[in-house]
């Protein structure tokens, strides 16, 4: 499936010439506005851009701006790429999405790895989303259910998981819905933790560690290396709807295959670049959910992952 998607994404760019993918002479400014950490979307996004005929500083020129972790940074990031008048804003994740919502009704906001953008009032209606909004989704609440489950499948006993949500990021609010709603189906009470700037996750983390639960799941738009390394630290099987979180050192993630959203996220810009209307290009959600296991970490925690698990696994980090 991977793979013919791909072979798929560069046929079409090999069949489209250049010229007729990108307005003759234009140099379009696309403004770039991410929360925190840019990769693997600014490498993904960019080599699918190329592979569709834009080169940078010949048609196409970025306004990046990172909140670095601060999401109190992103209203002023946003109203900043607005008065540059760029073409089009990409908001990477909800909480820059939100910003780039509340800076600009007029300039087209193309959403890129945002959770549910119905459940955090970004857009209104999926097929026909607001005048100036579109883009590609994660489903991540829905994820996060699952992660209860699969935690459950690997630690049996487990009766206590504790849910590191990030509260400037009003994803917060689906995604401790769905945990909850998983946790009361599988018997396990779902402890919230309230995450306000980077600096409380250590104090958060060391306060969990030691028995007080048997596990964690993390909201994905805080930092997955951070809370990677410190769930490792206090010795807590996590899990994430991030690949990022299980590369980083993560028990597990189910989540859509960011891959794909950033590359479809690249696909969107060409056709709203080219003149389509964003209200007409309805929120798209993931082609693809992956899971993957971290067994290095497993083994480190003295955890033995079930064949059952293993056998579903699209991969396993050894």
């Amino acid at each position: 499936m991977r793979r013919r998607l791909l072979l798929a994404a560069g046929a079409m760019a090999a069949a489209t010439p250049v010229g007729a993918r990108a307005q003759a002479g234009k140099v379009f400014r696309v403004g770039v506005l991410v929360g925190g950490q840019r990769e693997p979307f600014w490498s993904i996004f960019r080599n699918t851009l190329k592979d569709l005929g834009y080169v940078e500083g010949t048609n196409i020129r970025f306004e990046y701006r990172s909140a670095e972790f601060e999401p109190a940074r992103l209203d002023a990031l946003a109203a900043e790429l607005v008065a540059l008048n760029v073409d089009v804003l990409v908001a990477v994740q909800t909480p820059a999405a939100l910003a780039a919502k509340k800076a600009t009704q007029t300039i087209p906001v193309l959403l890129a790895g945002v959770g549910d953008a119905l459940a955090t009032g970004l857009v209104t209606s999926l097929a026909r989303p607001e005048a100036n909004l579109t883009g590609v989704s994660t489903a991540t609440a829905e994820l996060a259910g699952k992660s209860v489950e699969l935690l459950k499948e690997i630690l049996p006993a487990a009766r206590r998981i504790a849910a590191i949500a990030n509260a400037p990021d009003p994803f917060h609010k689906p995604f401790l819905e769905q945990l909850e709603k998983a946790g009361s189906q599988g018997g396990v009470a779902i402890e919230r933790v309230m995450i306000e700037r980077e600096a409380d996750l250590e104090p958060a983390f060391a306060r969990l560690g030691g028995g007080a639960v048997d596990a964690v799941i993390v909201q994905p738009s805080l930092s997955p290396a951070l809370t990677a390394a410190l769930a490792l630290k206090h010795r807590l099987p996590s899990a994430a709807a991030s690949r990022r979180f299980t590369d980083a050192g993560g028990l597990l993630s189910y989540a859509a295959d960011i891959r794909h959203i950033y590359r479809d996220s690249a696909i969107y810009l060409d056709k709203l670049l080219k003149g389509a209307k964003p209200g007409d290009l309805p929120v798209q959600g993931p082609i693809q959910i992956e899971l993957v296991i971290n067994l290095k970490t497993a083994k480190v925690l003295g955890i033995a992952v079930p064949q059952s698990i293993l056998i579903r696994a699209d991969e396993v980090i050894e």
